[in-house]
C-alpha cells in the first residue's frame, strides 16, 4: 500500500475539511500508520498511559476550554508532555486558535497543528471516511470498467480480445466508462469491491489503430463515472480457446479479487459477435436475478414441467387400448 502522509492529508482535503496550516509545517512528510482518529483528553489531564499517539489527534471545544483554564506555566507543561509523542498532526476544530505556546512547541517538535472551521463531530466523520478509503486494500487489473445500465462489469481478458472497442461502442450507446486498462480496486467492506481509474490514465483509452483517445472530451461528463461497485466480472475468451461454455446459465461462475467472491460470465469471442448488445443483455438478466427472478431456472423448470405431462400422459394411454 503506497504511503500516506500529511501533505497529502492537506492537499487532497484542504478545501473539504475547512484546513489551515498553523505550525509544523517541517513535519508534513510525517506517515500516517493508522485509520483512526481520537481526542486526546486523558492525555491532556496527564494520563499517558495506552495513549494513541500514531493517530490523528483532535482537539475540539472541551480540550481547548480545558487548556485555556489552566495556568500558564502548567499549559505549557501539558503540551510538552503531549507533543513529546510523535504525533502524525494534531487538529483544532471549530476555527478555535489555540495558544501562542501550542504553535511553538509543535513548530520545535515538526508535528503539524492544523485548524478546521468544522464542528469536531462533522470533522472526525469526514476525516474517518477519507482514511477508510485510503487504508481499504487495493489491487491492480488488467481490464476495463464499465457502468451498463447502473450495473459495474468489469471487462477481463487477454490484450488484444477487445475490451476497449466494447466500451467505447456501449458508451456511444449511452452507458458510461470508469476505467480502461488499468483499473483500481479497493475492498471497502467483506463483499464490496469499488473500481475506479488512475490518476495517470485518468478516463483516457487506447484503440488499437487509432491510437489514444480521451472519452471525457469526446462524449463529455455523461460518459463517465468516476469509481463504481463491481458487481459482475465479463471474461472475454477466444472461441477456438474455450473448451466448453454454458448453454443454459444455470452454473453460477465467480472469481475473487481481495478475498470478494464476484459473479462471473464467461463470453466466448468471435468475429462478427454482438459484444455490445450481449454485455447490455447480461446487465438487465443480472438485475433480474437481484430481484428474484432467474430466467433460465424458470425455463428449465417449465420445461421439466412439461416432459412430466408428457410423460404421463403417454403412460396413460399406453394402457388404452381397444
Amino acid at each position: 500500500m503506497e504511503q500516506i502522509t500529511i501533505d497529502k492529508l492537506y492537499n487532497d482535503n484542504k478545501g473539504t475539511f475547512e484546513l489551515t496550516l498553523l505550525a509544523g509545517g517541517g513535519g508534513l512528510d510525517k506517515v500516517l500508520e493508522s485509520r483512526e482518529v481520537q481526542r486526546p483528553s486523558m492525555a491532556l489531564m496527564g494520563w499517558m498511559k495506552g495513549f494513541a499517539h500514531k493517530r490523528i489527534q483532535i482537539l475540539g471545544r472541551t480540550e481547548m476550554s480545558y487548556l485555556q483554564s489552566i495556568p500558564k506555566e502548567e499549559l505549557s507543561e501539558r503540551i510538552i508532555r503531549l507533543f513529546n509523542f510523535d504525533m502524525p498532526c494534531v487538529i483544532v476544530s471549530k476555527g478555535i486558535m489555540p495558544p501562542p505556546v501550542i504553535l511553538e512547541i509543535a513548530d520545535k517538535k515538526n508535528i503539524p497543528l492544523f485548524s478546521s472551521k468544522l464542528a469536531t463531530v462533522d470533522l472526525m466523520n469526514r476525516l474517518a471516511n477519507w482514511l477508510d478509503i485510503q487504508f481499504a486494500p487495493k489491487v491492480y487489473v488488467h481490464g476495463t470498467m464499465v457502468d451498463v445500465y447502473g450495473v459495474g462489469m468489469l471487462y477481463t481478458g487477454k490484450s488484444g480480445i477487445g475490451k476497449s472497442e466494447c466500451a467505447l461502442d456501449l458508451v456511444e450507446r449511452g452507458h458510461r466508462l470508469v476505467a480502461d486498462d488499468a483499473v483500481e480496486l479497493r475492498k471497502h467492506s467483506d463483499n464490496v469491491l469499488i473500481a475506479s481509474g488512475t490518476n495517470l490514465l485518468g478516463h483516457h483509452m487506447e484503440i488499437r489503430g487509432v491510437g489514444i483517445i480521451d472519452l471525457e472530451r469526446l462524449f463529455g461528463v455523461r460518459a463517465i463515472r468516476m469509481q463504481k461497485r463491481v458487481e459482475l466480472e465479463v471474461r472475454l475468451v477466444m472461441w477456438e480457446e474455450l473448451p466448453t461454455h454454458e448453454r443454459l446459465g444455470l452454473e453460477m461462475q465467480t472469481n475473487s479479487f481481495l478475498g470478494v467472491e464476484i459473479p462471473m460470465v464467461t463470453i466466448p469471442v468471435s468475429p462478427g459477435k454482438n459484444l455490445t448488445a450481449i454485455s447490455e443483455v447480461i446487465a438487465m438478466n443480472f438485475m433480474l436475478k437481484l430481484y428474484g427472478e432467474n430466467l433460465a431456472q424458470t425455463f428449465v423448470e417449465r420445461l421439466n414441467e412439461e416432459i412430466k405431462r408428457k410423460s404421463l400422459i403417454r403412460e396413460y394411454l399406453k394402457e388404452d387400448v381397444e
